[in-house]
C-alpha cells in the first residue's frame, strides 16, 4: 500500500542482512497493522511506482526465520531423548544435552526474536496481548529446559520449544501473506497511473515528462490505448474511455470536448488532448486511495469489540495458565507436568487469529468496494448498511439520468422573447453543474446564444439563483419560490408530468419559464426491486412539483414521495422516519443535502467524476447509479457476515482447546501438548485468513 521511496540506508547493498533483520524486519503483523500511513503522500511520487514495500520485506524475514528454524529444529528432534523413546531408537552423542541447548538457544533467540520484541513492545504500552502469550510460552519452555541441562531435576522439552517457534513463524508468515493479498486491490489502484505524460508545449511540440512535473492547466496528449495521466477536461478529440477500475462502470464511456476525464482511466481508439485540472494529491485516484486507506485504518464497532475480546482473552489466558500450574502442583503432580500444562494453555489461548479476524475482512471489503464505485469513509456506517429499513432518494441524477434536455421555452411577458429568456437564464446557469443548469447551457450553445456576464450572483438556498444581468434583476427559480411569493403559476406550465419547469423572474415579475425533461434511469427499477426484496422502504424527496414527483414514483413503484422539498425539510422527513423506528439511509449530492446526510443513519453521497469530497457523507458513490446503493447494502451484509464468521472461528478453538490443554481429560489418557496447541492456534489463524479471502469472491459475485 505504501508508495514511499526507499531511503539510501534501506536500499544500500552493503547493509548487513542481520542488522536489517533485527532493526527493521522483525515487526510482527500486529505491530504492522498499527503503523500510521497517514503521512504517505501518493502525490509526491510517480504514481506508476509501487514504492518500497516494508510489508513484503517482513514477509521475507518471517519466511527466512521459519526455514532456518525448521532446519535447526530437525536435529533438535533427532537428538531429543523424548522423541527417541517415542520413535523407539537411541542416538545420544557425547554432550548431547549441551548440543540441544546450543541449537535451541539459536532457535529461541533468533527464531523467536519477533515474538520477544513484540512482547517488550506490549509491556511498554502496558497492553499485554498475543505477543505476551507467545513470548511467555517459549521463554518458560526454554529457561526450564536450560535449567535441566545444568542439574535441575526434570525432562527437557527443547523439541517442543523448537516446534512451537517454527509453527508460530509459519502462522505469521501465512497470515502476513494473506494481509498482503487483501491489499492487492489498493496496490492495483496505485499502479493504475502511468509513469509519464505527453505534455504539449506552447509551440505545439510534445515532450514526455514525469507525472510530478505536471501542473494545473498544462495541456497533455493521450494516445489510443494509453492510460490517462491526470484529471482534466477534453479540449480536442473524442474517444471511449474505460473507467471500470475507477468507477465500476463496466461499459466504456464516450468522452467529447468539454467532458471531464479521470486520471487512471484507459483511452480507447481516439486521440485526446486534455487540459489538466487535478494532479498529485488533488487527483480523483489519490482521493480514492486516501479514502480506502482511511477506511482500512479506522476502527468500527466490530473491530473495537474484537480488540476488547483479545485483550480480555490475554488476561484470562495468563490467569488460566498460572492457575493450571498451581492446580496441578496442588494435586501433587510433578512440576514438569504442571509447567507443560501451563505452557500449552498459554499457547492455545493466543488471540492471534482474533486480532486478524476483523482487519483482514475490512482490508478486502473496502478495497473491492472501491473497485465497484463504493468509497467508504465511515466503516461503522458501512457495517450498519445491513440494518437499513428506509431509503430516501434525491430524484435528479440518482433515480433519473439527470441529463435534462430543454423541451419548451415559453414567454408570458411580451417584452421578452423566448431567445431573450434563454439568454438571460443561461447567464445565471453557466457556472452551475446542476443537471438542469447543464441542460439550459446545452440549449444555449445549440442556439449559438451570446452569454452576457452576470453581476452580484447569489444562490437562493433550495429555490434557485439570482443575479444582475445588463441592469436587470434576474432570477431562475423553482415552483416553490413562486408559491412562497404567492405568484400564480401559468396554467399551461406543466403540459407533461415528466417535465421539470424552472421559472424566470425579471425585476420581480414572472417573465416566462423553461421546461426540461429527465429520463428515469433504466437501472432504477431493478435497484428498487432489490431494495423491496430486502424489506427496505423506498422514498423520494425532490424539489420538483408534485406532478413530476408522482409520475416518477408511480413508474418506479416507490413507497412514497415528497415534492417541492427544501434541503432543511429533508432533515425533518428523516427525523420523522427515525422517530417511527426506521433505520434511514439518505442519498444526496453531498452539498445542498449535507444536513440531511448528517442526520441520516447512513449518509450516501452520489456524484460522478472528481466530486468525491462530500464531507458529511459516510459512503460515496462514484456513479449516481441507484444499483450501486443496492450493492452497498449487499456488500455490507456480506462483510458483516464474514466478520461474525471470523470472530467465531477465532474464538471457538479456544473454548474447546483450553480445557484440553489444562488437562481436563487427563484421567481418560488424553493430554494436549504444546506443539499440538501451536498447530491449533496456527490452524485457526489460517482458517480466518482463508475465510476472509472468500469475501472477495462473494462480493464480486453480487
Amino acid at each position: 500500500m505504501s508508495a514511499e521511496k526507499p531511503s539510501e540506508k534501506e536500499s544500500s547493498e552493503d547493509e548487513s542482512p542481520e542488522k536489517e533483520d533485527s532493526e527493521k524486519m522483525d515487526m510482527t503483523s500486529a505491530e504492522h497493522s498499527k503503523m500510521d500511513h497517514s503521512k504517505m503522500d501518493h502525490g509526491a511520487i510517480p504514481m506508476g511506482m509501487a514504492g518500497h514495500d516494508h510489508h513484503k520485506m517482513m514477509i521475507q524475514d518471517f519466511k527466512k526465520r521459519f526455514w532456518v528454524s525448521l532446519i535447526i529444529t530437525v536435529p533438535i528432534l533427532v537428538f531429543s531423548p523424548m522423541i527417541q523413546d517415542f520413535a523407539g531408537f537411541s542416538f545420544l552423542l557425547p554432550g548431547n544435552p549441551y548440543i540441544l541447548l546450543a541449537l535451541s538457544s539459536y532457535v529461541y533467540f533468533w527464531g523467536g526474536w519477533p515474538f520477544l520484541k513484540g512482547f517488550w513492545g506490549e509491556v511498554k504500552e502496558a497492553s499485554p496481548g498475543m505477543m505476551t502469550l507467545i513470548a511467555m510460552a517459549i521463554s518458560v519452555a526454554y529457561f526450564y529446559s536450560a535449567a535441566t541441562v545444568f542439574g535441575l531435576p526434570g525432562v527437557d522439552f527443547f523439541w517442543e520449544l523448537g516446534t512451537l517457534i517454527v509453527i508460530m513463524l509459519l502462522g505469521h508468515w501465512i497470515e502476513m501473506k494473506s494481509v498482503l493479498g487483501a491489499s492487492k486491490a489498493l496496490q492495483l489502484l496505485v499502479s493504475m497511473m502511468p509513469a509519464e505524460a505527453h505534455r504539449v508545449k506552447a509551440d505545439g511540440q510534445v515532450e514526455d515528462v514525469k507525472l510530478d512535473a505536471l501542473q494545473q492547466n498544462d495541456v497533455i496528449m493521450i494516445k489510443p490505448g494509453e492510460k490517462v495521466p491526470a484529471d482534466g477536461i477534453i479540449i480536442e478529440g473524442s474517444s471511449y474511455l474505460n473507467e471500470a477500475m475507477l468507477t465500476g462502470e463496466s461499459k466504456p464511456v464516450k468522452k467529447e470536448i468539454e467532458n471531464k476525464v479521470i486520471g487512471g482511466s484507459i483511452n480507447g481508439n481516439g486521440s485526446l488532448k486534455i487540459k489538466v485540472e487535478h494532479t498529485g494529491k488533488d487527483s480523483y485516484l489519490n482521493k480514492v486511495i486516501k479514502l480506502v486507506e482511511d477506511a482500512q485504518k479506522s476502527k468500527s464497532k466490530m473491530q473495537n469489540l474484537s480488540d476488547r475480546a483479545a485483550k480480555w482473552l490475554t488476561y484470562i489466558a495468563l490467569g488460566l495458565g498460572f492457575g493450571t500450574l498451581a492446580v496441578w502442583l496442588l494435586l501433587g503432580f510433578p512440576f514438569v507436568f504442571a509447567l507443560e500444562r501451563m505452557v500449552t494453555v498459554m499457547v492455545i489461548a493466543c488471540p492471534h487469529a482474533l486480532g486478524l479476524a476483523i482487519p483482514l475482512v475490512v482490508a478486502i471489503s473496502t478495497a473491492v468496494s472501491a473497485q465497484n464505485g463504493l468509497l467508504i469513509r465511515n466503516r461503522t456506517a458501512f457495517e450498519d448498511s445491513r440494518k437499513i429499513t428506509a431509503l430516501l432518494f434525491d430524484k435528479t441524477g440518482t433515480l433519473t439520468k439527470g441529463d435534462f434536455g430543454v423541451t419548451r421555452i415559453v414567454s408570458v411577458d411580451k417584452q421578452f422573447s423566448e431567445d431573450e429568456l434563454l439568454r438571460l437564464a443561461v447567464a445565471l446557469e453557466q457556472s452551475s453543474e446542476h443537471p438542469i443548469a447543464v441542460g439550459i447551457v446545452r440549449k444555449a450553445k445549440e442556439n449559438k446564444v451570446t452569454i452576457p456576464k452576470p453581476e452580484k450572483f447569489n444562490a437562493i438556498t433550495g429555490k434557485g439563483v439570482e443575479a444582475i444581468v445588463e441592469g436587470k434583476n434576474v432570477k431562475v427559480v423553482s415552483p416553490g419560490y413562486l408559491k412562497d411569493k404567492k405568484i400564480e403559476l401559468p396554467a399551461d406550465a406543466y403540459s407533461s408530468e415528466a417535465e421539470t419547469v424552472v421559472f424566470i423572474i425579471i425585476d420581480d415579475k414572472l417573465a416566462g419559464y423553461i421546461a426540461l425533461a429527465d429520463e428515469i434511469r433504466p437501472e432504477s427499477a431493478e435497484a428498487i426491486m432489490v431494495f423491496k426484496k430486502n424489506g427496505i422502504k423506498v422514498l423520494m424527496a425532490t424539489g420538483d412539483n408534485d406532478k413530476v414527483a408522482k409520475a416518477v414514483s408511480d413508474k418506479l413503484g416507490l413507497d412514497g414521495y415528497f415534492a417541492e422539498v427544501l434541503p432543511h425539510q429533508k432533515v425533518e422527513i428523516i427525523k420523522d422516519l427515525q422517530s417511527k423506528g426506521e433505520f434511514v439511509a439518505m442519498t444526496g449530492d453531498g452539498v445542498n443535502d449535507a444536513p440531511a446526510l448528517a442526520q441520516s443513519d447512513v449518509g450516501i453521497a452520489v456524484g460522478s467524476g472528481t466530486d468525491v469530497a462530500a464531507e458529511t457523507a459516510d459512503i460515496i458513490l462514484v456513479n449516481s447509479n441507484p444499483h450501486d446503493i443496492a450493492n452497498l447494502i449487499l456488500f455490507g451484509k456480506a462483510t458483516y457476515s464474514k466478520m461474525i464468521q471470523n470472530l467465531v472461528w477465532a474464538t471457538a478453538y479456544n473454548v474447546v482447546a483450553i480445557p484440553l490443554a489444562a488437562g481436563v481429560l487427563y484421567s481418560q489418557g488424553f493430554v494436549l501438548g504444546p506443539a499440538v496447541g501451536a498447530v491449533f492456534m496456527s490452524l485457526s489463524t489460517i482458517i480466518v485468513a482463508v475465510n476472509a479471502q472468500l469475501l472477495r469472491k462473494k462480493i464480486e459475485n453480487k
